[in-house]
């Protein structure tokens, strides 16, 4: 099933087909409403990339300087109903590449997680739609939303990040023999 402003996603198991499903009932529920920042709808769309280095056996990683932790690039649709295009944009303000390709139009993962209360913004989710990306040229230079970028080999992501929604990207890769420097070349 295709969303407009998200795009096509094949799910691999009951758990996507899950995620999905509630990523189309939300959108339809909100309309274009669904891809701004405006918390009190309980959620928005938020787009990802997962940013694969030339050779393919590393990804590029951000230590968020909000949250602490070591995630994918990403951000906030802020209006804008074409969340590929959002996620490539997130991913060239916050790494410094300065040419990265998108693999493919297709959704690769999708993850729905709840974004706690912070002053006068509740709770909410995030229905977050992540792209495959590679790095064609450039020096990574974290932006102000991140103390530092890496390059992590996809061996050793465990190593820097025990959140599941990006063990499961890896995971992914691995299944469709993307990972340990391989072409990455991928058909969703």
């Amino acid at each position: 099933m295709r969303i407009d402003g998200i795009g096509e996603f094949a799910a691999r198991d009951a758990r996507d087909a899950a995620e999905w499903a509630r990523v189309a009932a939300f959108c339809a529920r909100h309309g274009q409403a669904a891809f701004s920042r405006d918390p009190h709808f309980g959620g928005h769309v938020t787009g990802s990339a997962f940013v694969l280095s030339p050779d393919g056996a590393s990804v590029l990683l951000t230590h968020h300087a909000k949250l602490d932790r070591w995630l994918q690039l990403g951000g906030h649709c802020d209006g804008i109903a074409d969340v590929a295009f959002v996620a490539l944009k997130e991913a060239y303000e916050e790494s410094g590449l300065s040419r990265i390709r998108l693999l493919s139009d297709a959704v690769f993962d999708v993850d729905i997680h709840e974004i706690p209360a912070r002053g006068v913004e509740p709770a909410h989710l995030h229905y977050d739609l992540r792209y495959l990306m590679q790095a064609e040229a450039g020096e990574i230079a974290a932006s102000a939303e991140s103390h530092v970028l890496a390059w992590v080999p996809l061996s050793d992501l465990s190593r820097y990040t025990q959140a599941e929604s990006v063990l499961r990207m890896a995971r992914r890769l691995a299944g469709q023999g993307l990972s340990e420097g391989k072409n990455a070349s991928v058909t969703p």
